[in-house]
C-alpha cells in the first residue's frame, strides 16, 4: 500500500508570568486537547502530567490476517512507540537564542475495526479484556466498543518496548481509522529564556520497526508523525519609582545641621532611593551621563567648572542574582555596564523593592566644601534592559 508523507502535530505552550503565584515559573500548555484525557480520565493525565492527541489523520490497514494463537508478537495485536526521552532545539526567531525541549509519547490507543466475525471478541470477553492494558503497558481502565470495533488506550511507561495481545480467534483483517496517543513534555526553564517565541520540530517514523511500530500485519498509511512545537515566552521587566524619586538629593548623615550650628564638616553625602521591580526574565544595567568622569557620571559646579566623580551602586531583592547566582548588594554601575551585565531571576519578584545607591568619596566631598557656595548637578540616566 503507498504511504503518505507525514501527518504533522502542532505542540504550543506559553510562558506568561503570574504575580497571584510567583513562585511557579512554567510553560502552560495550549495544544487543543482530543481524546481520552480531556474526555474520560482527565485526573489521571493531570497527575501523570501528560496531554492526548485523537486524529483521523493516521491509519492503519492490515496486510494479512492475524493468526490465532500466533506465537510472534509482531503476527498480531501489538504496539511499541518511543517512551523514551528524546531532545530537539527549539529557537527564537528574533534573537536566534537557541533552548531544549525533552519530549516522549507516554500512551497509546486507537479506534480498531476487526472483521466480524469474530469481531472485537477475538481477543476475549470485551469487557474483561480491552479496559485492561498487557504489561509492561498500564491500563486506563477506559474502553468503549460493541462487537464490531474497540476504541481502547493504554498509558505507556517511560522506556519500555512492545506489549501485545494473542487473539483466540483468526482475524481475516483489521483497520484503525482513529489514531489516538499521549505525550508528555519537559521544557526549559522560561526565567532563562529571552522574550519571544521558539519553534522547533521532531520527526517520529510509523511502520514495521520504526519508532511507533505495530508489528508485521498492521501497516500505516502515513510513515511519519512531525511534531512542530512552538512556545512563546512573554516576560515582565518593570521599574517603579516612587514620585519624586527621580530627583535625588545628596546630603550628609542626619542633614547639614552639624555643619551649621557646630561647625564640623560632613565626610560623606549620599542618598538612597528604593524602588521595585517586577522581573521574570534576565536583564542588564548600566549607567547613561550628563556628565562623563571616566568609566562613572559625574557632579559638575557651572561657575567653576569643577566637577567630582558620583558613585552609583544597586542592591536588588531576593530572587534575583548575577550569573554566579550571588546576591546583588551595592554592586556598583558603570557606563560600560561591566560588572551588571546579567542579573536573573530565581523565580518571579513581582513588585519587591530595591534600592540605588548615590554617593560621593571623602576626598571629593572635601574638595565640594572648600571655598564659597557651590551648586553640583548632573543627569544620571540608570538603564535596565531585558536585552542581554
Amino acid at each position: 500500500m503507498a504511504t503518505a508523507d507525514a501527518a504533522v502535530q502542532n505542540i504550543t505552550a506559553v510562558f506568561r508570568p503570574d504575580p497571584s503565584n510567583p513562585l511557579i515559573n512554567k510553560f502552560t500548555n495550549t495544544t487543543p486537547e482530543s481524546g481520552v484525557c480531556p474526555g474520560h480520565i482527565p485526573q489521571r493525565c493531570k497527575d501523570l502530567g501528560i496531554f492526548s492527541i485523537r486524529t483521523a489523520d493516521i491509519i492503519f490497514d492490515s496486510i494479512k490476517p492475524i493468526p490465532a494463537n500466533h506465537e510472534n508478537p509482531r503476527e498480531g495485536f501489538m504496539a511499541s512507540v518511543p517512551s523514551e526521552w528524546r531532545a530537539l532545539q527549539v529557537v527564537n526567531t528574533k534573537t536566534g537564542d537557541v533552548q531544549t525541549v525533552e519530549m516522549r509519547i507516554a500512551g497509546i490507543g486507537a479506534k480498531s475495526w476487526p472483521a466480524y466475525p469474530p469481531g472485537t471478541e477475538a481477543w476475549g470477553p470485551r469487557w474483561n479484556i480491552w479496559p485492561n492494558a498487557p504489561a509492561p503497558c498500564q491500563s486506563t481502565g477506559y474502553a468503549a466498543g460493541n462487537h464490531l470495533y474497540m476504541l481502547w488506550f493504554w498509558i505507556i511507561p517511560q522506556g519500555v518496548g512492545a506489549c501485545g495481545r494473542t487473539a483466540l480467534f483468526e482475524v481475516p483483517s483489521m483497520i484503525f481509522d482513529l489514531f489516538e496517543y499521549a505525550y508528555e513534555i519537559k521544557t526549559p526553564n522560561p526565567l532563562t529564556m529571552a522574550v519571544g517565541q521558539y519553534t522547533g520540530s521532531i520527526n517520529y517514523s510509523i511502520g514495521p520497526g520504526q519508532d511507533f511500530d505495530f508489528g508485521d500485519v498492521m501497516i500505516p498509511r502515513d510513515n511519519n508523525l512531525t511534531f512542530n512545537v512552538t512556545l512563546d515566552v512573554e516576560h515582565t521587566l518593570n521599574v517603579e519609582i516612587p514620585p519624586g524619586g527621580n530627583k535625588v538629593v545628596l546630603l550628609p548623615q542626619g542633614g547639614w545641621q552639624a555643619w551649621l550650628n557646630q561647625g564640623r564638616k560632613p565626610t560623606r553625602l549620599f542618598r538612597d532611593q528604593t524602588f521595585n521591580i517586577s522581573a521574570s526574565s534576565r536583564f542588564k544595567m548600566q549607567l547613561e551621563c550628563q556628565n562623563v568622569d571616566g568609566n562613572r557620571c559625574g557632579l559638575l559646579e557651572p561657575k567653576s567648572g569643577h566637577g567630582v566623580p558620583l558613585n552609583v551602586s544597586v542592591t536588588l531583592p531576593n530572587g534575583l542574582t548575577d550569573s554566579s547566582g550571588q546576591p546583588v548588594n551595592r554592586r556598583p554601575l558603570l557606563r560600560d555596564g561591566s560588572g551588571t551585565e546579567l542579573f536573573q531571576p530565581g523565580f518571579y519578584v513581582d513588585r519587591k523593592p530595591g534600592t540605588l545607591h548615590f554617593d560621593i568619596d571623602r576626598e571629593h566631598v572635601e574638595q565640594m566644601l572648600t571655598g564659597g557656595e557651590k551648586t553640583y548637578s548632573g543627569n544620571v540616566t540608570v538603564v535596565w534592559n531585558s536585552e542581554v
